[in-house]
Protein backbone atom coordinates (compact mmCIF):
# COMPACT_ATOMS: atom_id res chain seq x y z
CA UNK A 1 0.00 0.00 0.00
CA UNK A 2 1.74 3.41 -1.04
CA UNK A 3 0.02 6.64 -0.67
CA UNK A 4 -0.31 8.95 -3.80
CA UNK A 5 2.03 12.14 -4.48
CA UNK A 6 5.54 10.09 -2.92
CA UNK A 7 7.20 12.77 -5.73
CA UNK A 8 5.04 15.89 -5.08
CA UNK A 9 5.05 18.22 -1.77
CA UNK A 10 2.44 19.52 -0.22
CA UNK A 11 2.83 23.34 -0.59
CA UNK A 12 0.47 26.23 0.55
CA UNK A 13 -2.38 23.55 0.39
CA UNK A 14 -1.65 22.17 -2.89
CA UNK A 15 0.45 18.91 -4.22
CA UNK A 16 3.33 20.60 -5.84
CA UNK A 17 6.57 19.37 -8.11
CA UNK A 18 9.34 19.54 -6.55
CA UNK A 19 12.25 21.79 -8.06
CA UNK A 20 14.99 19.40 -7.27
CA UNK A 21 14.98 16.51 -9.30
CA UNK A 22 16.29 13.87 -6.42
CA UNK A 23 14.78 10.62 -5.94
CA UNK A 24 15.28 8.18 -3.37
CA UNK A 25 14.11 4.44 -3.16
CA UNK A 26 11.74 3.69 -0.34
CA UNK A 27 12.99 0.26 1.22
CA UNK A 28 10.80 -2.02 3.01
CA UNK A 29 13.71 -3.72 5.40
CA UNK A 30 12.07 -6.97 5.88
CA UNK A 31 12.55 -7.87 2.07
CA UNK A 32 15.38 -5.17 1.25
CA UNK A 33 12.79 -4.44 -1.88
CA UNK A 34 12.62 -1.25 -2.96
CA UNK A 35 8.94 -0.68 -2.92
CA UNK A 36 8.88 3.54 -3.65
CA UNK A 37 10.47 6.42 -4.86
CA UNK A 38 10.36 9.72 -2.34
CA UNK A 39 10.98 13.04 -4.07
CA UNK A 40 14.11 14.56 -2.34
CA UNK A 41 13.57 18.18 -2.10
CA UNK A 42 16.59 21.28 -1.88
CA UNK A 43 16.87 24.42 -0.14
CA UNK A 44 14.44 25.87 -2.74
CA UNK A 45 11.57 23.70 -1.93
CA UNK A 46 12.38 24.24 1.43
CA UNK A 47 12.22 28.46 0.81
CA UNK A 48 8.93 27.87 -0.74
CA UNK A 49 7.44 25.50 1.70
CA UNK A 50 8.84 28.60 4.53
CA UNK A 51 7.21 31.19 2.69
CA UNK A 52 3.82 29.89 2.21
CA UNK A 53 4.02 29.52 6.03
CA UNK A 54 4.81 32.70 6.48
CA UNK A 55 2.44 34.45 4.37
CA UNK A 56 -0.32 32.33 6.22
CA UNK A 57 0.67 32.41 9.65
CA UNK A 58 -0.89 36.09 9.87
CA UNK A 59 -4.45 35.09 9.07
CA UNK A 60 -4.27 31.79 10.93
CA UNK A 61 -3.23 32.96 14.13
CA UNK A 62 -6.15 35.08 14.80
CA UNK A 63 -8.72 32.79 14.04
CA UNK A 64 -10.21 31.74 17.50
CA UNK A 65 -9.15 28.97 19.80
CA UNK A 66 -12.44 27.02 19.27
CA UNK A 67 -12.08 27.27 15.36
CA UNK A 68 -8.48 26.07 15.39
CA UNK A 69 -10.00 23.07 17.98
CA UNK A 70 -12.50 22.65 15.97
CA UNK A 71 -10.33 21.83 12.53
CA UNK A 72 -8.06 19.75 14.73
CA UNK A 73 -10.82 17.25 15.25
CA UNK A 74 -11.15 16.87 11.83
CA UNK A 75 -7.93 16.01 11.63
CA UNK A 76 -8.60 13.11 14.13
CA UNK A 77 -11.75 12.25 12.27
CA UNK A 78 -9.92 11.67 8.71
CA UNK A 79 -7.15 10.08 10.60
CA UNK A 80 -8.98 7.34 12.28
CA UNK A 81 -10.82 6.97 8.03
CA UNK A 82 -7.45 6.38 6.86
CA UNK A 83 -5.92 4.07 10.44
CA UNK A 84 -5.29 1.15 8.89
CA UNK A 85 -3.82 2.27 5.83
CA UNK A 86 -1.11 4.37 8.06
CA UNK A 87 -0.61 0.79 10.11
CA UNK A 88 0.05 -0.89 6.54
CA UNK A 89 2.30 2.07 5.60
CA UNK A 90 4.13 1.83 8.37
CA UNK A 91 4.62 -1.67 8.78
CA UNK A 92 6.34 -1.50 5.10
CA UNK A 93 8.28 1.52 5.17
CA UNK A 94 9.96 0.67 8.92
CA UNK A 95 9.37 -2.99 9.33
CA UNK A 96 7.22 -2.90 11.97
CA UNK A 97 4.73 -6.32 12.72
CA UNK A 98 1.52 -5.90 11.35
CA UNK A 99 -0.15 -5.97 14.98
CA UNK A 100 2.62 -3.51 16.29
CA UNK A 101 2.08 -1.28 13.78
CA UNK A 102 -1.64 -1.12 14.38
CA UNK A 103 -1.84 -1.26 18.00
CA UNK A 104 1.35 0.80 18.74
CA UNK A 105 2.25 2.88 15.65
CA UNK A 106 -0.93 4.36 14.18
CA UNK A 107 -2.78 4.14 17.83
CA UNK A 108 0.25 6.85 18.85
CA UNK A 109 -0.97 9.51 16.52
CA UNK A 110 -4.48 8.85 16.91
CA UNK A 111 -4.33 9.00 20.90
CA UNK A 112 -1.39 11.96 21.27
CA UNK A 113 -4.08 14.11 18.86
CA UNK A 114 -7.05 13.22 20.90
CA UNK A 115 -4.41 14.39 24.13
CA UNK A 116 -3.99 17.92 22.20
CA UNK A 117 -7.46 18.08 21.96
CA UNK A 118 -8.75 17.52 25.24
CA UNK A 119 -5.42 19.67 27.10
CA UNK A 120 -6.54 22.36 24.19
CA UNK A 121 -9.63 22.58 25.39
CA UNK A 122 -8.91 23.09 29.31
CA UNK A 123 -5.78 25.49 28.49
CA UNK A 124 -5.58 28.73 29.87
CA UNK A 125 -4.99 30.83 26.86
CA UNK A 126 -5.80 33.67 28.79
CA UNK A 127 -5.93 35.12 32.40
CA UNK A 128 -5.25 37.69 34.71
CA UNK A 129 -2.65 38.93 37.10
CA UNK A 130 -3.31 41.48 38.66
CA UNK A 131 -4.02 44.14 35.91
CA UNK A 132 -2.03 42.36 33.46
CA UNK A 133 -3.41 39.92 30.90
CA UNK A 134 -1.42 37.23 30.29
CA UNK A 135 -1.92 35.82 26.40
CA UNK A 136 -0.66 32.55 25.11
CA UNK A 137 -0.42 32.74 21.43
CA UNK A 138 1.41 31.23 18.84
CA UNK A 139 5.16 31.67 18.43
CA UNK A 140 4.81 31.55 14.44
CA UNK A 141 6.44 29.58 11.55
CA UNK A 142 7.78 26.17 12.56
CA UNK A 143 10.24 23.98 11.12
CA UNK A 144 9.22 20.22 12.07
CA UNK A 145 11.41 17.64 11.99
CA UNK A 146 10.85 14.37 12.49
CA UNK A 147 12.64 10.65 12.52
CA UNK A 148 11.37 7.33 11.54
CA UNK A 149 11.31 4.85 14.41
CA UNK A 150 7.72 6.38 15.59
CA UNK A 151 6.94 8.22 12.54
CA UNK A 152 2.95 9.05 13.35
CA UNK A 153 3.95 9.83 17.12
CA UNK A 154 6.17 12.46 16.43
CA UNK A 155 4.45 13.70 13.56
CA UNK A 156 1.44 14.04 15.84
CA UNK A 157 3.14 15.78 18.79
CA UNK A 158 4.37 18.46 16.50
CA UNK A 159 1.41 18.80 14.33
CA UNK A 160 -1.14 18.78 16.61
CA UNK A 161 0.23 21.53 19.78
CA UNK A 162 1.08 23.89 17.07
CA UNK A 163 -2.10 24.22 14.61
CA UNK A 164 -4.08 24.36 18.09
CA UNK A 165 -1.54 26.96 19.48
CA UNK A 166 -2.52 29.08 16.22
CA UNK A 167 1.45 28.47 14.28
CA UNK A 168 1.96 27.41 10.68
CA UNK A 169 4.85 24.95 9.84
CA UNK A 170 6.93 23.09 7.74
CA UNK A 171 6.93 19.45 8.36
CA UNK A 172 9.90 17.44 6.74
CA UNK A 173 9.24 13.46 7.67
CA UNK A 174 12.55 11.44 7.68
CA UNK A 175 13.47 10.05 4.30
CA UNK A 176 14.26 6.12 5.42
CA UNK A 177 10.30 6.36 6.53
CA UNK A 178 8.61 9.01 4.48
CA UNK A 179 5.41 7.53 3.51
CA UNK A 180 3.46 7.76 6.42
CA UNK A 181 4.46 12.05 5.99
CA UNK A 182 2.77 12.13 2.91
CA UNK A 183 -0.36 9.96 3.84
CA UNK A 184 -0.66 12.58 6.81
CA UNK A 185 -0.28 15.16 4.13
CA UNK A 186 -3.33 14.17 2.55
CA UNK A 187 -5.32 13.79 6.20
CA UNK A 188 -4.79 17.48 6.25
CA UNK A 189 -5.66 18.46 3.09
CA UNK A 190 -8.83 16.25 3.31
CA UNK A 191 -9.83 18.02 6.71
CA UNK A 192 -9.52 21.48 5.08
CA UNK A 193 -6.29 22.77 6.69
CA UNK A 194 -6.17 26.49 4.90
CA UNK A 195 -3.67 26.45 2.42
CA UNK A 196 -0.32 27.53 3.58
CA UNK A 197 -0.90 26.41 7.35
CA UNK A 198 0.53 23.02 7.15
CA UNK A 199 3.07 22.58 4.77
CA UNK A 200 5.28 18.92 4.12
CA UNK A 201 8.08 18.57 1.95
CA UNK A 202 10.52 15.54 2.02
CA UNK A 203 14.90 15.57 2.10
CA UNK A 204 17.75 14.90 4.01
CA UNK A 205 18.63 16.75 6.98
CA UNK A 206 21.80 18.60 5.15
CA UNK A 207 19.83 19.62 1.99
CA UNK A 208 16.27 20.42 3.45
CA UNK A 209 17.23 20.33 6.88
CA UNK A 210 20.10 22.27 7.56
CA UNK A 211 17.91 25.09 5.24
CA UNK A 212 14.47 24.92 7.81
CA UNK A 213 16.42 25.37 10.62
CA UNK A 214 18.50 28.70 9.64
CA UNK A 215 15.76 29.80 7.62
CA UNK A 216 15.70 33.62 8.85
CA UNK A 217 11.35 32.98 8.47
CA UNK A 218 10.99 30.05 10.60
CA UNK A 219 10.60 31.44 14.08
CA UNK A 220 11.06 27.99 15.83
CA UNK A 221 12.95 24.39 14.85
CA UNK A 222 11.02 21.25 17.08
CA UNK A 223 13.51 18.29 16.18
CA UNK A 224 13.80 14.96 17.26
CA UNK A 225 16.20 12.61 16.25
CA UNK A 226 19.73 11.84 17.61
CA UNK A 227 21.99 13.73 19.76
CA UNK A 228 24.86 14.41 17.03
CA UNK A 229 22.25 16.23 14.84
CA UNK A 230 20.51 17.93 17.26
CA UNK A 231 23.94 19.76 18.21
CA UNK A 232 24.02 20.73 14.63
CA UNK A 233 20.86 21.68 14.04
CA UNK A 234 21.16 24.12 17.63
CA UNK A 235 24.02 25.44 16.11
CA UNK A 236 22.31 26.08 12.92
CA UNK A 237 19.40 28.04 14.28
CA UNK A 238 21.52 29.99 16.86
CA UNK A 239 22.61 33.05 14.13
CA UNK A 240 18.92 33.81 14.35
CA UNK A 241 17.53 33.23 18.12
CA UNK A 242 15.16 30.74 17.04
CA UNK A 243 13.26 28.50 19.89
CA UNK A 244 14.59 25.10 19.60
CA UNK A 245 12.95 22.24 20.68
CA UNK A 246 14.64 18.66 21.03
CA UNK A 247 13.91 15.11 21.96
CA UNK A 248 17.09 13.55 21.24
CA UNK A 249 18.89 10.26 22.24
CA UNK A 250 18.74 8.38 25.52
CA UNK A 251 20.37 5.02 27.63
CA UNK A 252 17.73 4.73 30.00
CA UNK A 253 18.53 2.78 33.61
CA UNK A 254 16.24 0.82 34.80
CA UNK A 255 16.90 -0.21 38.53
CA UNK A 256 15.16 -3.25 39.70
CA UNK A 257 14.97 -2.71 43.95
CA UNK A 258 15.69 -5.81 45.58
CA UNK A 259 12.01 -5.92 47.31
CA UNK A 260 10.82 -6.12 43.48
CA UNK A 261 8.85 -9.06 42.31
CA UNK A 262 11.91 -10.06 40.46
CA UNK A 263 10.78 -12.48 37.81
CA UNK A 264 7.92 -10.03 36.98
CA UNK A 265 10.31 -6.99 37.24
CA UNK A 266 12.96 -8.71 34.22
CA UNK A 267 10.24 -9.78 32.11
CA UNK A 268 9.10 -6.39 31.99
CA UNK A 269 12.04 -4.94 31.78
CA UNK A 270 13.24 -7.18 28.46
CA UNK A 271 9.66 -6.60 26.75
CA UNK A 272 10.37 -2.40 27.46
CA UNK A 273 14.04 -3.18 25.95
CA UNK A 274 12.79 -5.26 22.79
CA UNK A 275 9.52 -3.14 21.90
CA UNK A 276 9.53 -1.81 18.20
CA UNK A 277 12.97 -3.84 17.79
CA UNK A 278 14.72 -1.82 20.15
CA UNK A 279 14.47 1.19 18.09
CA UNK A 280 12.86 3.74 20.78
CA UNK A 281 14.91 6.46 22.24
CA UNK A 282 13.46 6.34 25.92
CA UNK A 283 13.95 1.87 25.95
CA UNK A 284 14.85 0.70 29.24
CA UNK A 285 18.67 -0.87 27.63
CA UNK A 286 20.08 -0.68 30.90
CA UNK A 287 18.57 -2.87 33.61
CA UNK A 288 20.57 -2.74 36.92
CA UNK A 289 20.24 -5.78 39.50
CA UNK A 290 21.21 -6.72 42.74
CA UNK A 291 24.12 -8.76 42.03
CA UNK A 292 22.78 -11.74 44.24
CA UNK A 293 19.53 -11.79 41.89
CA UNK A 294 22.05 -11.30 38.59
CA UNK A 295 22.07 -15.17 37.49
CA UNK A 296 18.42 -15.62 38.31
CA UNK A 297 17.91 -12.51 36.14
CA UNK A 298 19.87 -14.21 33.31
CA UNK A 299 17.33 -17.08 32.94
CA UNK A 300 14.21 -14.88 32.71
CA UNK A 301 15.50 -12.55 30.15
CA UNK A 302 16.91 -15.41 28.14
CA UNK A 303 13.66 -17.02 28.96
CA UNK A 304 11.84 -13.57 27.53
CA UNK A 305 14.50 -13.32 24.70
CA UNK A 306 14.07 -16.61 23.15
CA UNK A 307 10.47 -16.58 23.16
CA UNK A 308 10.36 -13.34 20.70
CA UNK A 309 8.98 -14.77 17.07
CA UNK A 310 10.64 -12.77 14.37
CA UNK A 311 9.33 -13.38 10.96
CA UNK A 312 6.99 -11.72 8.29
CA UNK A 313 5.59 -8.35 9.55
CA UNK A 314 2.14 -9.36 7.81
CA UNK A 315 1.96 -12.93 10.27
CA UNK A 316 0.17 -11.35 13.17
CA UNK A 317 2.22 -14.04 15.18
CA UNK A 318 5.34 -11.85 14.57
CA UNK A 319 6.46 -10.19 17.61
CA UNK A 320 9.61 -8.16 16.30
CA UNK A 321 10.25 -7.07 13.45
CA UNK A 322 13.96 -6.14 11.52
CA UNK A 323 15.93 -2.85 12.12
CA UNK A 324 14.96 0.02 9.83
CA UNK A 325 17.97 -0.09 7.58
CA UNK A 326 21.33 -1.71 6.66
CA UNK A 327 22.90 0.81 7.81
CA UNK A 328 21.34 0.57 11.33
CA UNK A 329 21.75 -3.36 10.88
CA UNK A 330 25.44 -2.73 10.50
CA UNK A 331 25.78 -0.24 13.45
CA UNK A 332 23.98 -2.52 15.57
CA UNK A 333 26.22 -5.84 14.82
CA UNK A 334 29.34 -3.97 15.46
CA UNK A 335 27.78 -2.76 19.06
CA UNK A 336 26.87 -6.19 19.97
CA UNK A 337 30.51 -7.46 18.86
CA UNK A 338 31.89 -4.58 20.85
CA UNK A 339 30.19 -5.84 23.66
CA UNK A 340 31.94 -9.49 23.41
CA UNK A 341 35.39 -8.31 22.72
CA UNK A 342 35.10 -5.92 25.96
CA UNK A 343 34.20 -9.32 27.88
CA UNK A 344 30.40 -9.06 28.33
CA UNK A 345 28.71 -12.56 29.00
CA UNK A 346 26.39 -13.49 26.08
CA UNK A 347 23.42 -14.39 28.29
CA UNK A 348 21.46 -15.34 24.71
CA UNK A 349 21.73 -13.66 21.04
CA UNK A 350 24.57 -12.28 19.74
CA UNK A 351 25.74 -11.31 16.16
CA UNK A 352 24.26 -12.25 12.97
CA UNK A 353 20.77 -13.02 11.89
CA UNK A 354 18.19 -14.86 13.57
CA UNK A 355 18.60 -18.86 12.91
CA UNK A 356 16.23 -19.45 9.61
CA UNK A 357 16.02 -15.65 8.44
CA UNK A 358 18.44 -15.43 5.27
CA UNK A 359 17.06 -11.71 4.61
CA UNK A 360 15.58 -8.29 6.10
CA UNK A 361 17.72 -6.51 8.24
CA UNK A 362 16.69 -8.61 11.28
CA UNK A 363 18.73 -9.07 14.17
CA UNK A 364 19.22 -11.49 16.97
CA UNK A 365 17.72 -10.62 20.41
CA UNK A 366 20.69 -10.19 22.53
CA UNK A 367 21.18 -9.84 26.18
CA UNK A 368 24.72 -8.94 28.10
CA UNK A 369 25.49 -9.89 31.51
CA UNK A 370 27.78 -9.19 33.73
CA UNK A 371 28.32 -5.67 31.79
CA UNK A 372 29.56 -3.01 33.89
CA UNK A 373 29.12 1.03 33.12
CA UNK A 374 32.11 1.86 30.99
CA UNK A 375 31.92 -0.56 28.23
CA UNK A 376 30.59 0.92 25.26
CA UNK A 377 27.19 -1.45 25.40
CA UNK A 378 26.59 0.70 28.11
CA UNK A 379 28.01 3.99 26.96
CA UNK A 380 26.29 4.18 23.65
CA UNK A 381 22.71 4.55 22.55
CA UNK A 382 22.58 1.09 20.70
CA UNK A 383 19.01 1.39 19.15
CA UNK A 384 18.56 -2.00 18.94
CA UNK A 385 17.27 -5.55 21.26
CA UNK A 386 19.85 -5.26 22.73
CA UNK A 387 19.66 -5.39 26.64
CA UNK A 388 22.96 -4.74 29.27
CA UNK A 389 22.62 -6.58 32.31
CA UNK A 390 24.69 -4.31 35.21
CA UNK A 391 24.68 -6.16 39.01
CA UNK A 392 24.54 -3.67 41.49
CA UNK A 393 25.51 -3.65 45.38
CA UNK A 394 23.61 -0.70 46.88
CA UNK A 395 21.32 1.52 46.00
CA UNK A 396 23.67 4.16 46.30
CA UNK A 397 25.55 2.40 44.02
CA UNK A 398 22.79 2.07 41.24
CA UNK A 399 21.66 5.30 41.39
CA UNK A 400 25.09 7.04 40.62
CA UNK A 401 25.63 4.79 37.41
CA UNK A 402 22.28 5.64 36.28
CA UNK A 403 23.02 8.92 36.30
CA UNK A 404 26.24 8.58 35.14
CA UNK A 405 25.38 9.03 31.53
CA UNK A 406 25.18 12.34 28.99
CA UNK A 407 21.42 10.98 28.07
CA UNK A 408 18.70 11.87 30.60
CA UNK A 409 15.32 11.00 28.80
CA UNK A 410 13.52 8.31 31.05
CA UNK A 411 14.39 5.95 33.88
CA UNK A 412 12.48 2.68 35.21
CA UNK A 413 12.01 1.67 38.58
CA UNK A 414 10.24 -1.66 39.89
CA UNK A 415 9.23 -2.17 43.41
CA UNK A 416 6.93 -1.30 45.54
CA UNK A 417 6.14 2.57 45.38
CA UNK A 418 6.93 3.52 48.80
CA UNK A 419 10.77 2.15 48.02
CA UNK A 420 10.58 3.82 44.64
CA UNK A 421 9.79 7.17 44.74
CA UNK A 422 12.84 7.88 47.10
CA UNK A 423 14.94 6.34 44.28
CA UNK A 424 12.76 8.37 41.66
CA UNK A 425 13.61 11.87 42.88
CA UNK A 426 17.19 11.19 42.78
CA UNK A 427 17.35 9.64 38.88
CA UNK A 428 18.83 12.70 36.76
CA UNK A 429 16.04 12.08 33.32
CA UNK A 430 12.62 13.79 32.26
CA UNK A 431 10.54 10.65 32.94
CA UNK A 432 10.43 8.34 35.87
CA UNK A 433 8.27 5.14 35.21
CA UNK A 434 7.58 3.07 38.03
CA UNK A 435 6.63 -0.42 37.26
CA UNK A 436 6.04 -0.15 33.90
CA UNK A 437 2.73 1.52 34.00
CA UNK A 438 0.54 2.42 31.00
CA UNK A 439 1.52 5.09 28.42
CA UNK A 440 0.71 8.11 29.58
CA UNK A 441 -0.13 10.90 26.46
CA UNK A 442 -0.28 14.04 29.48
CA UNK A 443 2.63 13.14 31.29
CA UNK A 444 5.37 15.75 29.68
CA UNK A 445 7.93 14.01 27.72
CA UNK A 446 11.34 15.10 26.90
CA UNK A 447 14.78 14.83 28.57
CA UNK A 448 17.77 16.00 30.13
CA UNK A 449 21.38 16.80 29.80
CA UNK A 450 22.16 15.47 25.85
CA UNK A 451 18.72 14.45 26.23
CA UNK A 452 17.41 17.17 24.75
CA UNK A 453 15.26 20.50 25.96
CA UNK A 454 11.72 21.29 26.08
CA UNK A 455 8.47 19.11 26.49
CA UNK A 456 5.78 17.31 24.68
CA UNK A 457 2.16 15.66 24.90
CA UNK A 458 -0.63 17.23 25.54
CA UNK A 459 -0.42 20.86 27.40
CA UNK A 460 3.24 20.50 27.56
CA UNK A 461 3.56 20.56 24.16
CA UNK A 462 0.72 23.31 23.46
CA UNK A 463 3.34 25.80 26.02
CA UNK A 464 6.76 24.98 23.59
CA UNK A 465 3.96 26.50 20.64
CA UNK A 466 3.74 29.48 22.16
CA UNK A 467 4.86 32.79 23.19
CA UNK A 468 3.48 34.59 26.38
CA UNK A 469 2.41 38.28 25.83
CA UNK A 470 1.86 40.44 29.18
CA UNK A 471 -0.46 42.97 28.15
CA UNK A 472 0.18 45.36 31.31
CA UNK A 473 -2.52 47.48 32.56
CA UNK A 474 -5.22 45.47 30.83
CA UNK A 475 -7.94 46.06 33.33
CA UNK A 476 -8.13 47.16 36.78
CA UNK A 477 -6.94 44.19 39.37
Amino acid sequence: MIPANMLKFYINGAWVDPISQKRLGVENPATEEIVAEVALGNSEDADRAIAAARAAFGAWTVVPVAKRIALLKRVLEVYNDKYEEFAQVMSTEMGAPIEWARGAQAWAGQVHIEATIKAAEEFAWESSRGSTRIVHEGIGVCALITPWNWPMNQIACKVAPALVAGCTMVLKPSEIAPMSGTLFAQVCHEAGVPPGVFNMIQGTGPDVGARMTSHPEVDMVSFTGSTRAGTAIAASAAPTVKRVAQELGGKSPNIILRSADMDAAVRGGVEGCFGNTGQSCDAPTRMFVPREAQDRAFVIAKEVADAVVVGDTQDVGTTMGPLVSKTQFDKVQGLIQKGIDEGATVVTGGVGRPTGVNRGWYVRPTVFGNVTNQMTIAREEIFGPVLSIIPYDTIDEAVAQANDTPYGLAAYISGPVEDAIPVARRLRAGTINLNYPAWDTFAPFGGYKQSGNGREYADWGIHDFCEVKGIVGYGEA
